[in-house]
């Protein structure tokens, strides 16, 4: 097959969709496919170069006189590389492909992500829309995508090409016991619960330490929000690593507070790790934690429900090595590979 991956940017910032896109199309092109990625370009063009995956860079910047030089550049790519198959992963994409697909007769596939912004919907106008996880799928079809498009592909990264064998990995030497996250700093990913509950139980664990690793927009408040508790000094804000396998290999508990997300990659690498791991029940947290039996579920938006939650598993050893256990299980269907075959066989239905 010939494959056009479309997406804003391939920049290293730990975007998970466009993660996934470079996973895909590495994949793709180590199979013998055919593979292109337009994009506005960054850090992940070596990866592409060294896999065979060609670049063509786009600015998509929705200013209008923008979006018209970017809606040439396009056809003429198109019309050049002549796909089988583009692949939309972001909405200004979407739009490009579908505009111009009539004239050059490919098939037209989308992924949605955050299905709750309201643009989302427009990633129904390609043939086949994959969901990254099922619930993203229901929530698609009450929004009023045909369900006959849609096509679940569960999110999952373990033996991705943009990272290393987790044995490769050192842990690192944090103060135990050590709670951590990765995650945006956006107020979506229940940061401000997490410090909340952080503050509830650290009298009650004199030698545990928080660690935020990531950046994003909310930043400032959440480091506001640490500095006005009684133990700021035992909440450490990491900013974003490239590599947070070391935090996840060296934490105790890692916690995803979030109020929204689709199906965070970041579980699978939790899992991978083997650290006992705490979310939210919301979106497709449940099903990348195997319905609760990968890692303990609790409500969204409830600082006292996940500070109970860490105070469970640091007060008994046994039941916190049981979940690190439990973590580790079923790893097999996290994998990148299952991902890839997964979406070749929705490429498929439409050739």
């Amino acid at each position: 097959m010939r494959i056009i991956h479309i997406l804003n940017h391939i920049q290293e910032i730990g975007n998970g969709i466009v993660n996934v896109a470079v996973d895909l199309a590495c994949l793709q092109a180590k199979n013998g496919d055919e593979v292109a990625i337009i994009s506005g370009g960054g850090e992940y063009e070596k990866l592409l170069h060294k896999f065979g995956v060609r670049h063509y860079q786009i600015d998509q910047n929705r200013q209008p006189v923008n979006i018209i030089k970017a809606a040439v550049a396009y056809r003429e790519i198109v019309q050049k590389f002549k796909p089988d198959i583009v692949h939309a992963h972001m909405m200004t994409g979407l739009v490009l492909a579908h505009s111009l697909r009539f004239r050059n007769k490919y098939a037209l596939v989308s992924t949605v992500h955050n299905e709750f912004q309201r643009a989302s919907l427009l990633m129904g106008l390609a043939q086949r829309v994959i969901a990254v996880s099922k619930s993203v799928q229901i929530s698609m079809v009450r929004r009023g995508i045909p369900e006959n498009k849609l096509r679940v592909v569960r999110n999952g990264t373990l033996g991705s090409p943009r990272t290393r064998q987790i044995s490769d990995y050192q842990p690192l030497n944090l103060q135990h016991p050590a709670i951590a996250t990765v995650a945006g700093m956006y107020k979506r990913k229940g940061i401000t619960e997490l410090i909340a509950a952080f503050e509830q139980i650290a009298q009650d664990f004199p030698t545990a330490h928080l660690y935020l690793v990531g950046n994003g927009p909310d930043k400032e408040i959440f480091e506001t929000q640490a500095q006005a508790t009684s133990v700021s000094s035992r909440i450490h804000f990491e900013g974003f690593q490239s590599e947070p396998q070391g935090y996840l290999l060296s934490c105790d508990i890692f916690v995803l507070a979030s109020h929204r997300d689709p199906c965070p990659l970041v579980l699978s690498e939790a899992r991978e790790a083997g650290t006992a791991i705490i979310a939210t029940e919301v979106d497709g947290i449940p099903e990348a934690l195997d319905h609760g039996q990968a890692g303990v579920l609790v409500p969204a938006k409830n600082s006292q429900a996940l500070a109970e939650a860490l105070v469970k598993l640091l007060s008994n050893p046994d039941i916190l090595q049981g979940w690190k256990h439990r973590s580790q299980e079923n790893l097999e269907s996290l994998s990148i590979a299952r991902v890839n075959q997964e979406t070749l066989a929705v490429y498929q239905e439409l050739l």
